[in-house]
């Protein structure tokens, strides 16, 4: 029997995954127990969220106790379309990347361990900016525990492979052999684990910096002999301002949004400043994010994009959109 989950429950769904807190993610699970339908076809989900319910007060509770302890924790603002960690072993070059395409101002050295906590900067990508934050490296002796967190709250992770370091191939598999351990796995999507409620899937793309190495393809062969995850790959150089172009747009793909831009009868679209939604997203869901109340009050809209039949076409609240399409709403 299918779920036929709810579009609040699937929001409820998101903000648990972005939630940067134990007491965060617990309010998120109520009141993904309080929206998920009543039937059948969601028991398996229901005793997996009671489940986690269960756990997560005794995380909350525990990280009550280590806040009064003085143990640190970083939380970030979400800022932008959506939140893309930085993620590698030592002297990946994340915090390079960082520099180049984000106004932060990171430590960039030679020697490994040169961020000691996490830092977040604004990329610009067209007409949308992300946000961006550098992490501490990963390795066997060194996980901070606040990383696994940001992992399983962000959009999606760039995770950095040193192209030019023979110990490239080990030092990556072992940031995901970290991350598995504490049932994390970067992966080709996000979201729950469609067998295991607890083990979290985040959108992973492989970046390969300083790629103009002559032995570069030689370290990702080895990389995938060692059983390397299979992922979408982006080859950048830092040196090479053009090579990174690709890279923004790949961090874009992450969210997987698309833009949408709004007008008001008789006028232009507002185009300096778009929506952004889930790939898949309707004009409910761009309703939604104007106002509840206009979502509410929807009677249908026009539609001009590639979604779109004609120019200007009236379609229903269901309608699915496509990335730069132009909605008029009326209610």
């Amino acid at each position: 029997m299918p779920a036929n989950l709810t579009p609040q429950y699937r929001k409820a769904e998101r903000g648990f995954r972005r939630a940067q807190s134990a007491a965060e993610r617990l309010a998120c699970l109520e009141e993904m127990l309080r929206l998920i339908p009543k039937h059948k076809g969601t028991d398996h989900l229901q005793g997996h969220i009671k489940a986690k319910l269960s756990e997560t007060r005794r995380e909350a509770e525990a990280e009550r106790k280590a806040a009064k302890k003085g143990g640190r924790t970083f939380r970030f603002p979400r800022q932008g379309a959506g939140t893309v960690l930085l993620l590698g072993g030592p002297n990946a070059g994340k915090s390079r990347l960082l520099a180049e395409l984000t106004d932060a101002r990171p430590t960039v050295a030679e020697y490994p361990f040169s961020t000691l906590e996490p830092l977040p900067g604004m990329m610009a990508w067209e007409d949308v900016r992300v946000q961006l934050v550098d992490v501490p490296p990963v390795t066997e002796t060194h996980f901070e525990p606040y990383v696994l967190n940001l992992v399983r709250a962000a959009d999606g992770v760039l995770l950095c492979f040193d192209g030019s370091s023979d110990d490239a191939p080990e030092q990556t598999l072992e940031v995901v052999r970290q991350l598995e351990s504490r049932r994390t796995r970067l992966s080709d999507r996000s979201g729950f684990d469609d067998e295991e409620f607890s083990v979290v899937h985040v959108r992973t793309t492989l970046v390969v910096t300083r790629s103009n190495d002559p032995d570069v393809e030689t370290r990702l062969e080895f990389l995938r002999e060692l059983g390397g995850p299979d992922l979408p790959l982006v080859r950048v150089d830092a040196d090479d301002a053009g090579s990174l172009d690709p890279l923004r747009a790949a961090a874009f793909d992450l969210l997987g949004l698309i833009r949408v831009y709004t007008k008001r009868p008789g006028q232009e679209p507002e185009r300096d400043s778009p929506f952004t939604i889930p790939v898949g997203g309707t004009v409910e869901d761009v309703a939604h994010e104007v106002h509840d109340d206009v979502a509410a009050a929807l009677k249908h809209a026009r539609v001009w994009g590639d979604s779109a039949d004609s120019d200007g076409q009236v379609v229903g609240r269901e309608h699915v959109l496509a990335d730069g399409d132009v909605v008029e709403l009326h209610v």
